[in-house]
């Protein structure tokens, strides 16, 4: 049995919000199961696919809303592990 663990956090600047609560939210982790480690790397692989496209789409629309003087992506951070492990 294999397990796949993954974590996911961000933060944001405080000089990018007023509200302290906004400026970091707990991680979430999330746990499933395979029965074999092959499986268990083709789902971390998909995932971490999936991961990296999505933050290439954030990083594109948050230098759109920078150009125009609104946002600015280094005042958010977005981390992410993905990891196999036998049970």
């Amino acid at each position: 049995m294999w397990v796949l663990m993954y974590v996911f956090s961000y933060s944001v600047s405080p000089a990018a919000a007023s509200d302290k609560a906004e400026w970091r939210l707990l991680p979430t982790v999330v746990f499933q199961e395979f029965t074999s480690e092959e499986r268990c790397k083709a789902a971390k692989s998909a995932l971490e696919g999936s991961l990296k496209e999505a933050g290439t789409k954030l990083r594109s629309g948050l230098e759109d809303l920078k150009s125009i003087g609104k946002a600015d992506p280094a005042q958010i951070i977005i981390a992410y592990n993905v990891e196999c492990l036998p049970k």
